[in-house]
């Protein structure tokens, strides 16, 4: 199949899979490949997970979809388990994470309107940030490169410089509604947010009586070694959009809030048709079995540990590949030298997968249940992935000193 037929909107990989075991994907011919990609943060759980594969076929066999028209008993579970472990007290269930970040949205607009300020529809974002791909996402998210050729950005978002909390001071006017920032930037480079700054826009926030809406699609269910990566800090945003990990590979997403900010979210005021469906409740409830049981969590924080001790190790060793190493739990990045496109395309010539991201860094998300094993085997990947890439460096020095 050529896919001659599709959008040309993916530069796809020269790869196709036919199966996947933990953290292996595997294609027609045999080949078998380390997936420290994770399908984008999405596969937390890795590939054929005997528990959600039981959950998906038992449900699959039973219901598949009846629309919010009616109960929907996995909803309401889920839901709860959901507001039990978090902040929340309120649950939309979406499609995607840019569709949980479209209800975040409206839920923090919504809430100011019903207060009788409905001037108060501005939300404060950061540079470098990625909320998704909807009109609304990418104003929020400011970036040029997906603005372009789509029409005038869509109003109400102010994006601040990453970090500049002087800049943020001054963006706050009196129709700002909320803050919106990822407690790591994923797409922007796995930029983490210090511990600080997130209790600063806490603290400001409630100071200025507006809403903090946290964007962990990337960073929720475990990626970070917390069930949520604004949990290090110790502070509670007011509304938060979660995708990716909560379906482990199913597509779906949740807006959670506290009651006070969902309170302005009645009957009628927002809804979907496939949200929520009895699939994708049925493996949503199924991945929390498993993250919420004890030690999972405390293996990701090990597991990390052991990556980043040989990450540093690595760069040690290639210091004129690799210049930094970034992030948090299992949502890594390295900072190269190279084209950061060079580098996944030479750690794929090596069977590896990575995945690329800002400010020329290489993203590592394995799944959550990656092993010792798995990490002393992508680490010699890497080391040869390093290898490889010096040898052309030195090839290309040599070229250039003949001529």
């Amino acid at each position: 199949m050529s896919g001659a037929a599709l959008y040309d909107t993916f530069a796809r990989a020269p790869l196709a899979f036919e199966r996947g075991e933990g953290c292996w994907l595997i294609t027609a011919d045999g080949e078998r490949y380390l997936d420290f990609a994770g399908g984008i943060a999405v596969n937390s759980l890795g590939h054929g997970h005997p528990h959600l594969v039981a959950a998906l076929t038992e449900q699959a066999a039973r219901l598949w979809h009846v629309s919010n028209l009616y109960q929907i008993p996995g909803q309401a579970r889920l839901g709860e388990r959901l507001a039990a472990a978090t902040f929340a007290d309120k649950v939309f269930f979406t499609n995607s994470g840019a569709e949980a970040l479209e209800c975040a949205i409206k839920t923090a607009r919504r809430f100011h309107y019903v207060n009788g300020r409905p001037e108060r529809y501005r939300i404060i974002t950061f540079e470098g940030a990625f909320h998704g791909r909807t009109l609304a996402t990418i104003a929020a998210g400011g970036q040029a490169k997906y603005l372009e050729g789509f029409g005038p950005k869509v109003e109400g978002f102010d994006q601040v410089p990453f970090g500049d909390f002087a800049a943020l001071e001054q963006a706050i006017g009196p129709e700002t509604a909320g803050i919106l920032i990822e407690p790591v930037q994923g797409e922007g480079g796995i930029r983490n947010v210090p511990t600080q700054c997130l209790r600063g826009l806490r603290e400001l926030c409630d100071e200025h009586g507006m809403l903090l809406v946290f964007d962990e699609v990337q960073t929720g269910v475990g990626r970070t070694g917390r069930l949520f990566a604004h949990e290090w800090s110790g502070i509670e945003p007011d509304i938060m959009a979660i995708a990716k990990g909560i379906g482990g590979g199913f597509p779906m997403g949740a807006c959670l809030a506290t009651a006070e900010a969902a309170k302005g979210m009645t009957t009628g005021v927002h809804g979907t048709t496939f949200g929520g469906n009895p699939l994708a409740m049925a493996v949503g409830n199924a991945v929390l079995d498993v993250v919420l049981a004890p030690g999972f969590l405390d293996h990701v924080r090990q597991m990390s540990l052991l990556l980043k001790q040989r990450l540093a190790a690595l760069m040690d060793r290639h210091p004129a590949v690799i210049a930094e190493l970034r992030g948090q739990g299992l949502m890594l990045g390295l900072r190269t030298h190279v084209a950061n496109t060079d580098f996944v395309d030479a750690a794929r010539g090596e069977k590896l997968l990575t995945i690329t991201a800002g400010d020329n860094v290489v993203r590592l998300l394995p799944p959550l249940i990656v092993g010792e094993a798995e990490i002393g085997e992508a680490v010699a990947r890497l080391d040869r992935t390093c290898e490889a890439l010096e040898e052309g460096m030195r090839a290309l020095a040599r070229r250039g000193a003949a001529e």
